[in-house]
């Protein structure tokens, strides 16, 4: 499995006008099909540059389905999110291989 994390730091000026945003964007990056579901989270460190930093993890159906994204999907859907925040906003993107996965029943 693939994870393709894309990490943003939001402008304060901005930031709830971005959440809304985010939470519509991530249920049309799912629609492609290319991926099996999504986690939205608060990084909790403190940036230097300021403002509020999240990251999405976007769990994709396999190597494939990841290049299938960046070729047909990935600037479409990026365009939305770059004209409205683009100077209020810095994103990058990291690919993340799971190897195991491991959890525990609590009672």
């Amino acid at each position: 499995m693939i994870i393709y994390n894309v990490t943003t730091n939001i402008d304060k000026s901005i930031h709830d006008e971005w959440l809304a945003w985010i939470k519509e964007h991530i249920p049309q990056v799912l629609a492609t099909g290319k991926f099996t579901e999504a986690k939205l989270t608060k990084v909790l460190v403190e940036e230097d540059l300021g403002g509020t930093t999240y990251s999405v993890q976007y769990r994709a159906k396999s190597r494939e389905a990841l290049e299938s994204y960046y070729k047909e999907d990935a600037d479409r859907l990026r365009k939305d999110g770059l004209s409205k925040f683009a100077d209020k906003m810095l994103a990058f993107c990291t690919e993340l291989e799971i190897i195991d996965e491991y959890s525990i029943t609590i009672k």
